[in-house]
This record gives C-alpha cells, sequence and structure tokens, in this order.
C-alpha cells in the first residue's frame, strides 16, 4: 500500500517581518518623537513586507494571517516603534472588521482587494463612534459633505478614509451613512493638529472635508445615527485587540530595559519593585492574549455581552500597562525620570491606550448597561 504526503504547511513568520521593519525604525524614533513627524517610509516597508495586506486572506491576494498572528507583529513593531504600531494598528483593525465579516457570509472582496493592491486605510471611529458627526447633503447621485475627523492615525500616509457622516434631513430622521472615500479626494485635507503627550509621531492629524461629493455607490451602509449599531460590536473585538496589543509591545520594551538596568542590584526595594510591576505586566499579558483568544480568529459572536466583556479587558489592560511603565521607572529610579532614558518616552506613549474607544468613564457604564439587561447605549 502507498500513501500520498501532504504538502506541508509553511507559515509565515510575521513577528520576524515586524522585526526586521522595527530595526529599522529604531533608530529614528527618538528624533520623531521630538519633531512630531511620522515616518512615512515605515508604511512603504510595511507594504513591502506584506504586513499592510497580511489579514487579507490568501484567496483575495494577502497573508491569510490569523488575528492573533496580527497581534503578535503589531506587538513586536510597538516595542521598536509605538507610534508605527498604533497607527498602524489602526489600519489593521479596518481589515480585521471586514476579515470577520467575510467569516460570516458577507462580502467583503471590494476592500480586500484594495488593501491587497496597497492601500492603507485610516480609521475616524473614534471621533464619529454612535452618532458620528459632519454634515451630509442629498444632491443628484450622493452626497456633499463637510467634517471634520480627528483622530485619524496615519492620515498622512494613507490612501483610504473610511469614515461616516451624519445625515440629519433623512425621511424617517437622523443617519449615519459609512463610506470609504480616496484621500486624495478633491475637497479633503490634512491639518496638522496633532501634539500630544505621547506617540507624537503617530500622524493622527484632522482630516477636513469641504464640500466632498460621495456618491451613492460608496455609500456601504445607513443606519439611525442615535440607535446602537451591531456593527459597533463587531468594530470592538475586532480592533481593540489589536490596538492593545501595540501597546504591550510598549511594556514589554519598558521592563527589558527596565531590568537591563537594574541587574546586578541587590537592594530589597528593587525586588520588591520589580516584583510589583512584573505583576501588573503579567496581568496585562495574559488579559490582551484573552482577548485574542475569546475572538476566535475573528468569528466571535456580535454580542453587546461581547463587546461589553472586550472593552472591560480593555480597560483593565490600558491601566496595568501604565502601571508596569510607573513601576518600571519607579524601579530604576531617578534615572528612570531623566528625558535621556526611553522609559520616560515609554511613559508618555503608554498613556495613549486609554483613550481609545472606550474610555475608563464610558467604558464603565456601557458594560453596567449591559449587564443589567439594557442597550449599551444610554
Amino acid at each position: 500500500m502507498t500513501t500520498t504526503a501532504a504538502h506541508p504547511h509553511t507559515a509565515t513568520d510575521w513577528v520576524a517581518r515586524a522585526r526586521s521593519v522595527g530595526d529599522v525604525l529604531r533608530p529614528e524614533v527618538a528624533d520623531r518623537d521630538r519633531t512630531g513627524e511620522i515616518n512615512a517610509a515605515a508604511f512603504d516597508q510595511l507594504r513591502t513586507s506584506g504586513l499592510t495586506a497580511a489579514l487579507v486572506p490568501a484567496e483575495f491576494g494577502g497573508g491569510g494571517a490569523t488575528h492573533a498572528e496580527m497581534g503578535a507583529a503589531i506587538r513586536e513593531l510597538g516595542r521598536h516603534d509605538a507610534s508605527t504600531a498604533v497607527a498602524f494598528a489602526m489600519h489593521a483593525h479596518l481589515v480585521a472588521t471586514q476579515v470577520w465579516r467575510h467569516n460570516n457570509g458577507q462580502d467583503a472582496t471590494a476592500l480586500f482587494g484594495k488593501v491587497a493592491a496597497g492601500a492603507i486605510l485610516v480609521s475616524t471611529g473614534a471621533s464619529d463612534w454612535v452618532g458620528s458627526n459632519g454634515r451630509a447633503v442629498r444632491v443628484d447621485g450622493g452626497y456633499r459633505v463637510h467634517a471634520r475627523k480627528a483622530p485619524a492615525s496615519g492620515c498622512e500616509v494613507g490612501t483610504v478614509l473610511v469614515t461616516s457622516f451624519r445625515w440629519d434631513d433623512a425621511p424617517g430622521g437622523a443617519q449615519a451613512l459609512h463610506c470609504a472615500i480616496p484621500l486624495s479626494a478633491p475637497g479633503v485635507r490634512i491639518e496638522k493638529t496633532w501634539d500630544t503627550l505621547g506617540l507624537r509621531a503617530s500622524g493622527s492629524h484632522t482630516v477636513v472635508l469641504e464640500d466632498v461629493f460621495v456618491p451613492d455607490a460608496a455609500i456601504s451602509m445607513a443606519r439611525p445615527a442615535d440607535v446602537w449599531p451591531p456593527l459597533l460590536n463587531v468594530v470592538i473585538g475586532a480592533a481593540l485587540p489589536l490596538v492593545m496589543a501595540a501597546y504591550l509591545g510598549i511594556a514589554d520594551t519598558a521592563v527589558e530595559l527596565a531590568t537591563r538596568l537594574v541587574h546586578g542590584r541587590t537592594d530589597a526595594h528593587v525586588y520588591q519593585l520589580a516584583g510589583e510591576m512584573m505583576n501588573s505586566y503579567i496581568t496585562a499579558t495574559d488579559i490582551i492574549e484573552a482577548m485574542f483568544d475569546g475572538s476566535e480568529n475573528l468569528r466571535f459572536a456580535n454580542t453587546d455581552d461581547y463587546a461589553a466583556r472586550t472593552l472591560s479587558r480593555k480597560t483593565v489592560a490600558a491601566d496595568k500597562l501604565i502601571e508596569t511603565v510607573r513601576l518600571a521607572i519607579e524601579t530604576v529610579g531617578g534615572a528612570g525620570y531623566s528625558r535621556t532614558c526611553a522609559l520616560e518616552m515609554h511613559y508618555r506613549d503608554i498613556h495613549g491606550g486609554q483613550f481609545h474607544p472606550l474610555p475608563r468613564a464610558k467604558q464603565l457604564q456601557f458594560t453596567g448597561r449591559v449587564v443589567l439587561g439594557r442597550s449599551p447605549l444610554g
């Protein structure tokens, strides 16, 4: 009897690819932290490495990476260049949302094709949320739109703006219109408004749309503007694990640096502080890993309960990551407070995690409402 051996599956090492990009970016990180200028070349390298299309299923021309594999790559990038990692996570989460739709029998071919061809997606979800913003006016064949969208991470290097607008005059009440717009479209411009404590080189500026024509064919969804949409449950589940992976990469580097700087010291308080640092770090790591496990490789259930659980994990992880880097500085001592030490930058950068949807107070209300059987939106 003869047997035929199955063709071995050769998995792509996405972490190694992210590391190779990160090694190139790292020497410029401190300078870009001072100037606030995004590293445009970084996104060319991410595109060339295949990382921008890694999540796109292989049958659509992408890398076929899993959700967790993409998270591991973003975490690795965060070890080297936090601003680039967070901006890249904004692109990746939009692709992940489309993968969820594809896994659930919905057509995502158009966006997959754009990303496989090299498009960089820019999200405005944080400013839009449920009600959306801006003003859409109905005209023949589409809409004329006026809006300011901020923050829009990576907008200077992006090619497609994934956004929504409020149409207050819609029959039956205000609607939010979801669409994708080329950043090169007439009437679209960028105002450099991003001047922050941390993540200074993420390019999270304001995208201004002045009388931009959006054709009917570009509208992917219209929904009631002030009613909780199931779409956001999907975005939360797809996005937040990837976003928090970038911040976990910052904590990885902070812990590595702190332990290296205190190596050889035998002070009792250093042991204790290092132990506290590790408690926070391990807690954050475990929570973020649980977020990926719970996503079932972008096959999770579209429910308010799942979104509430993911948001709770995000808040606790963000708190523990901030605590980790604070304790890294305390473990090192006064040297960690100096701008000559990278821990100072990591501490500023890590605080960005708390501002992604939903910030703590809003998350607590969301989760509290869901657990008590109410709609997430009050």
